[in-house]
């Protein structure tokens, strides 16, 4: 009987597998051929429900969240009509399937030549690689996040982050992002910001001439609030800073030095009186906090020789050094790697982000 018993399961189960198969055994795995898409103004592409017969094909629905950014016609081909971000969703049996769009402009350089090289992924909603091919400059590499709403007839704040050592390109790409998170702490401020995060070759004249060339770049091709136009430098990357800030301090509303040290000019700074902040450990193990302390006394001292008074040198510049108890029960266990904390700091990013 047993023999008998198991005969009749072995040929149960010859004729139901077949069965199994269409159903359990082989679920549709349906995905779209691309999750993630930079095309330029003008281009045409073809998106594709994978996983689904052709005949089926025709009952994908598709649907552009701005029409007036890209067209998705029914079977999937979608036409870039402006500059800004938008999702194509493809919905079959009541299951949706989206690709998020970056519509870049079309770039008319010096005789013909391509100006901006667009990144062809994400990471964390920035689109990464980038590359500025500035004739006087060289390549210039960028990461860049453009707000949901970005439409190139809206004005929009601009935030600019400058990486340490860990961040910068020979490091691979998008570390700079990948290591601090002052870029996607900004968000918080601004709705309407975009945030630029050059990735530079190090921390001295050349990556400072390269990121007031990339700043210029966006300011004459997007169209950007030159009122809120912000700007931080961590570690290597303050020095950096100091140096753009000893060069073209008028493009800037306010910046932000964090555990860092000043390499540039003062008098610049002094004269188009852009706004300072220096944060740093009182005995961060790189810099030690003395450094900052120098550069204050030396631009505070500049603009009483100009005349403001106490409260107005106070307004624009900001001394604030973290003695050992800002850190404790932190995670952060050495003081150069105060960074971290200082870009979740509302009273730090809040002052940066004040100024319009």
């Amino acid at each position: 009987m047993k023999k008998i018993a198991a005969i009749i399961t072995f040929v149960v189960l010859l004729i139901t597998i077949p069965f199994l198969k269409g159903s359990v055994f082989a679920k549709q795995n349906l995905k779209l051929n691309k999750t993630s898409l930079v095309i330029t103004v003008g281009e045409s592409t073809q998106l594709e429900l994978q996983g689904i017969s052709r005949k089926k094909r025709n009952k994908v629905l598709w649907k552009s969240s701005n029409s007036q950014i890209i067209l998705v016609n029914k079977k999937g081909n979608i036409t870039a009509k402006n500059a800004g971000n938008a999702v194509v969703t493809a919905t079959f049996q009541g299951k949706k399937y989206k690709c998020k769009v970056r519509i870049v402009s079309k770039t008319n350089g010096n005789n013909d030549k391509k100006e901006i090289t667009s990144g062809t992924s994400y990471y964390r909603d920035f689109l990464v690689d980038n590359i500025f091919h500035s004739e006087k400059n060289g390549d210039i590499h960028y990461n860049v996040y453009f707000p949901d709403s970005y439409n190139e007839k809206s004005k929009y704040a601009l935030f600019i982050t400058l990486p340490g050592y860990q961040g910068l390109y020979f490091q691979g790409v998008a570390e700079n992002i990948k290591t601090e998170d002052f870029g996607f702490e900004a968000r918080k401020y601004h709705s309407d910001m975009i945030i630029l995060a050059p990735q530079l070759e190090d921390w001295e004249e050349t990556s400072a001439d390269q990121t007031i060339a990339l700043v210029e770049y966006f300011l004459s091709h997007y169209n950007i609030d030159s009122d809120r136009v912000y700007i931080n430098g961590y570690s290597g990357g303050g020095e950096t800073l100091s140096i753009v800030l000893g060069k073209r301090p008028e493009l800037f509303t306010a910046a932000l030095m964090c555990s860092s040290q000043w390499d540039g000019e003062y008098q610049p700074v002094v004269l188009a009186k852009t706004p300072v902040y220096f944060v740093i450990g009182e005995s961060d193990e790189y810099y030690g906090s003395k450094p900052f302390k120098e550069a204050y006394e030396k631009l505070y001292e500049l603009y009483r020789k100009q005349g403001l008074s106490k409260k107005e040198i106070d307004h624009l510049l900001v001394l604030d050094i973290k003695d050992s108890s800002y850190f404790q029960g932190t995670g952060i266990t050495y003081q150069h790697g105060g960074g971290y904390l200082f870009c979740r700091d509302k009273n730090i990013m809040g002052w940066l982000f004040q100024w319009k």
